[in-house]
């Protein structure tokens, strides 16, 4: 509740608090009408919502969120934890969990952790369990969860995402495993002999699914397994790897682990004469924005990232209302494979 003037009175009266009592007087509703307008609850007819809300506008009304947190023990808010907004997978689940939060009613309270150390970890649940949250949705890798100090207060809900952790959470994950295999067999399907494979960190839980499908691919087609070359997610391991490659005659194909190092593969084989993809198929995995703009336009793994975020904020709020535990499990978000300019059978 907010506080309005006094009624002209000479000297003034002491200011009052505008109440849902003052808004359904004037609007000529119930007070639980008021309250349910003030909620966004859905089922107000929009002639009596416009009137509540007019009310409010005259009187200055604005509800109380604490009070009402109080009341039904909710507060409409979802606390992110993760280690980087530079990412692209990151920040792409980030802004599709904070667009379907809000779609529910929900903000989103984010903490970002630094260095991916369980002290850290700690420390960012800790100050989540001090804020006025109903759930977490955790974007990180299950061994930093492991950590047995780390816990939240009981009644908040949690899931975690690209984590291999579905027989103790709630886990919410791209196909790593599928899209890994598309992009191989795609390669291998041009006639390609091998694929060579430039992977991400090793900690990444996403990064050695990719690789262990890659590798079991090769196994089952019995190609030969070129020793893979390890990148860190960024354009300029990429391009590391990439002037290494273009030293092997036989490597007439790469996968990279995410669109990123595939572009710098790109820069590293223009720069040492071996064309793309004449000479050189690459593939990369995320399929950002860009990647229908690289010279060539890139061959890549599609992840839906807005169906990530989705699935996460379905899962807390699934529940927050039934006030159930988490439900351990992993729910696979399927991928695309699409098909541009950097890939073509070999010479």
């Amino acid at each position: 509740m907010v506080e309005r003037g006094g009624s002209g009175v000479p000297g003034g009266r002491r200011k009052q608090r505008v109440s849902m009592a003052d808004v359904a007087q004037l609007a000529g509703v119930s007070s639980q009408t008021v309250s349910r307008v003030s909620n966004g609850h859905p089922g107000v007819i929009s002639s009596t919502r416009e009137q509540v809300l007019a009310a409010m506008r005259e009187l200055g009304y604005r509800p109380n969120s604490a009070a009402r947190a109080l009341r039904y023990g909710q507060f409409n808010t979802i606390g992110v934890i993760l280690f980087s907004l530079s990412s692209t997978g990151n920040s792409r689940t980030v802004e599709a969990i904070a667009t379907h939060a809000a779609a529910e009613g929900y903000a989103i309270t984010l903490i970002p952790i630094d260095v991916p150390t369980q002290d850290n970890v700690l420390g960012a649940f800790t100050r989540m369990g001090e804020l006025a949250v109903d759930a977490v949705i955790a974007i990180m890798e299950i061994h930093l969860l492991d950590a047995a100090t780390v816990q939240l207060p009981p009644g908040v809900h949690v899931v975690v995402v690209d984590s291999d952790a579905g027989d103790r959470y709630s886990v919410v994950d791209t196909d790593q495993a599928d899209g890994a295999r598309k992009a191989v067999r795609h390669l291998l399907g041009l006639g390609h002999r091998t694929v060579w494979h430039v992977t991400g960190p090793e900690t990444s839980f996403a990064s050695r699914r990719r690789t262990q499908a890659w590798r079991a691919v090769l196994e089952e087609a019995g190609r030969p397994v070129p020793p893979p070359l390890y990148g860190d997610w960024s354009a300029e391991s990429g391009y590391a790897a990439g002037l290494a490659l273009a030293e092997q005659p036989d490597c007439t194909a790469v996968f990279a682990s995410n669109d990123q190092m595939a572009l710098g593969l790109l820069r590293a084989f223009r720069e040492r004469g071996r064309s793309v993809p004449e000479d050189v198929s690459v593939v990369g995995f995320d399929d950002i924005p860009d990647a229908a703009f690289f010279v060539p336009p890139l061959t890549t793994v599609h992840q839906d990232f807005a169906e990530v975020g989705r699935r996460c904020v379905q899962g807390v709020l699934h529940q927050i209302r039934t006030r159930g535990g988490p439900h351990p499990g992993t729910d696979l978000v399927p991928t695309s494979l699409v098909v541009r300019s950097s890939t073509a059978a070999p010479r």
